[in-house]
């Protein structure tokens, strides 16, 4: 029983764990990302880009992995406040002379922040697609397929409110940049994979990782805004 409370108290096993789901989810975003750049074909998306969503929410193996997935976004975001919480509770009194620029990045000091944008975001996210597309009345396509092409479309070009949801959609992918291109070198380097001799092509590969996954997210609202 020590052992295994000692285990779960351990902030370096968290860290381990913080790294691995957080790894997990960003090959999940490239994926996720590959479905959704459909939706740049204008109109012509609307039966491909229902397809996938069918297959994407009814292919055994892929239904299987997606309870991994949402395992792993509850369990990033859990695992990401308890670690907060003890590193404040490890130094409860602020240094007088501290300078955190000086020796650490914007996003790095601000991981729980973006973090909890990140999961309103998903919560959002989840409530006007995945809900839908799972439990919506929402009508088929020409091919028997849920038209979650039409709810996508519909939810963007809204008259009034479709500039606000795309406005605060390209912010939260700017708050998902900055989280990536801390979250991305720092996961290698608690899984021991941070070497001198490819430290450079890691921390690169995460800022282009970090920028253009997120800037590809954020084009897909705007384009079914303004097409």
């Amino acid at each position: 029983m020590e052992v295994k409370s000692a285990l779960l108290g351990s902030s370096i096993v968290k860290k381990y764990w913080m790294a691995l789901t957080g790894l997990f989810l960003c090959t999940f975003l490239v994926v996720h990302l590959g479905g959704n750049l459909i939706l740049l074909k204008g109109e012509d998306a609307r039966l491909s880009f229902n397809a996938y969503a069918k297959f994407m929410t009814t292919f055994p193996l892929i239904k299987a992995v997606s309870y991994l997935l949402y395992f792993s976004i509850l369990f990033h975001a859990f695992d990401g406040i308890v670690l907060t919480l003890q590193n404040r509770a490890a130094r409860p009194v602020k240094y007088y002379f501290n300078k955190p620029e000086a020796n650490s990045t914007w996003a790095s000091r601000n991981m729980a922040l973006l973090g909890t944008v990140i999961l309103i975001f998903i919560v959002g996210h989840m409530s006007n697609f995945w809900y839908k597309m799972h439990f919506g009345d929402i009508p088929m396509d020409a091919n028997g397929n849920k038209d979650l092409y039409e709810v996508v479309v519909t939810f963007f070009k809204d008259p009034s409110l479709g500039i606000v949801y795309v406005a605060f959609y390209v912010l939260c992918m700017v708050a998902l940049g900055f989280h990536l291109v801390h979250g991305f070198a720092s996961s290698f380097q608690t899984l021991g994979l941070y070497h001198k001799k490819y430290n450079a092509l890691i921390k690169n590969l995460g800022l282009v990782f970090s920028v253009l996954v997120p800037l590809l997210f954020a084009i897909i609202p705007i384009f079914i805004y303004i097409q």
